[in-house]
């Protein structure tokens, strides 16, 4: 026999640590492993092989390919030529044949071949490693799955290690985030997170140290971007990720799955913003008609609109051409309701450019925001020092102008925008209706 020549067990028997910890590489092995020499006789048979097949390195070793024991008599010769060809050939070459276990079932296995080399150079030899077909499909997809995740995903994909830090960023996530894929790695996630952070890292933590949990999570993050920053919500799941390797599961790190849900989310909220405004409306309409004083339901329908939407409201009434009259306001100092204003009859000192008069001049709706200086610019406008965004809506009732509307918000809250501005006219619709009631002086004759 050649030097290659040998079963395991013959290698364990060799003196020196050579052989020994040759035998131990083989038997270790996860892979079946067997070899033959140049006519094609079984040198070597790990413990892997004896597993799957049945058949001991004992019983294996020694004799010519597979035929009257590994294999049916029909598939034998077949199965020793195709390994025995890749003696000569370049590389490795897969194979799949059917084997037979000891106990006589039939198994398929997929096998990686490839010639042993002597010191000269001349072929010895072939080396087999095999293993059960579905146990190579299993591992194959979840190579091929890795693989679609890491390119071809929908939703981000993060691995982070066990220092809360990325180790591997698919192309989905890194658009998300607004970076390349590499610019992420072995980055604090407060590099690009500037709100919720702490948050993630706190998910991440937990999953660590108490596992996969049960649901996926939703968290609002503030992302740093070359364009400036932008608030996302973002659908979260989170897998820990254990060695199987180890005899213990040992953590690798997380893997963090999500999705963008900002516009769901956002669309959500405003459906039932505006649900509970237009159910706050139609409270306030079944409310004011119970009042006998068109005032009154002037201030109850006010007081109805205003929750949720602003933090102030004002009525002025018409008091000649180009003048206000302060009829109706919100406390200045708290939230609070409306109430009728004593000695409102004096006209306020609006400027020619207030938004209440250009709303007025508009017949329209005028929307404005103070600055920097939002307590200089309340107190110009003889606003409450608390305001930093006006909505100011023209009062029409037949024909005329009998007021102006004004809701405020502070500056912790934001702008007025489109879809605020439709409900505020139909606020100021019916408030106009109750006003001219009530007996508005408006008499600047303007045609609507």
């Amino acid at each position: 026999m050649s030097a290659f020549t040998g079963s395991a067990s013959e290698t364990a028997s060799v003196p020196g640590a050579g052989g020994e910890l040759l035998a131990a590489l083989l038997d270790g092995m996860d892979a079946a492993l067997c070899a033959f020499d140049a006519e094609g006789t079984v040198t070597h048979w790990n413990r892997e092989a004896e597993r799957i097949l049945g058949w001991s390195a004992g019983e294996a070793v020694g004799r010519r390919g597979f035929g009257g024991w590994a294999a049916r008599s029909a598939d034998a010769e077949e199965t020793l030529g195709r390994l025995m060809g890749t003696m000569k050939g370049p590389g490795r070459q897969v194979h799949e044949f059917v084997l037979l276990r000891k106990d006589g079932g039939r198994v398929l296995v997929r096998s990686q071949a490839a010639g042993v080399r002597g010191a000269d150079g001349g072929p010895v030899g072939v080396y087999c490693a095999f293993s059960e077909v579905h146990v190579q499909l299993d591992l194959e997809r979840s190579v091929a799955l890795s693989e679609a995740l890491f390119q071809d995903a929908s939703w981000g994909v993060v691995l982070v290690d066990a220092d809360l830090r990325p180790a591997v960023v698919n192309g989905h996530a890194a658009r998300a985030f607004g970076t390349g894929r590499t610019a992420l790695l072995g980055r604090p996630l407060g590099d690009v997170v500037v709100h919720g952070a702490e948050e993630l890292e706190a998910a991440l933590q937990h999953v660590l140290a108490e596992g996969t949990p049960p649901a996926p999570a939703e968290v609002w993050v503030t992302l740093r971007t070359a364009s400036g920053e932008r608030r996302r919500c973002w659908r979260s799941g989170f897998l820990l990720l254990s060695s199987p390797m180890a005899e213990e599961p040992v953590p690798l790190g997380v893997a963090w799955l999500f999705q963008d849900v900002t516009e769901e989310r956002l669309a959500a909220r405003e459906a039932d913003r505006m649900r509970f405004r237009w159910s706050q409306l139609h409270r306030a309409g079944a409310a004011a008609a119970e009042c006998e004083d068109p005032d009154e339901a002037a201030t109850v329908l006010l007081d109805f609109a205003l929750a949720g939407f602003a933090d102030h409201a004002l009525v002025d009434r018409v008091a000649g051409e180009r003048r206000l009259t302060r009829a109706l306001a919100t406390p200045a100092g708290a939230p609070g309701p409306s109430s009728p204003v004593v000695g409102g009859g004096i006209p306020l000192r609006y400027g020619p450019r207030h938004p209440a008069l250009q709303a007025w001049d508009r017949l329209g709706t005028v929307r404005a925001s103070a600055g920097r200086t939002a307590e200089v610019w309340a107190e110009a406008h003889q606003w409450p020092g608390d305001a930093a965004h006006a909505l100011c809506l023209v009062l029409r009732s037949r024909g005329r102008t009998v007021g102006v509307l004004t809701f405020l918000r502070a500056a912790c809250r934001a702008p007025f925008e489109r879809e605020d501005v439709v409900f505020g006219e139909t606020v100021a619709a019916r408030a106009a209706a109750l006003l001219d009631l009530a007996g508005g002086e408006g008499r600047d004759g303007r045609a609507s």
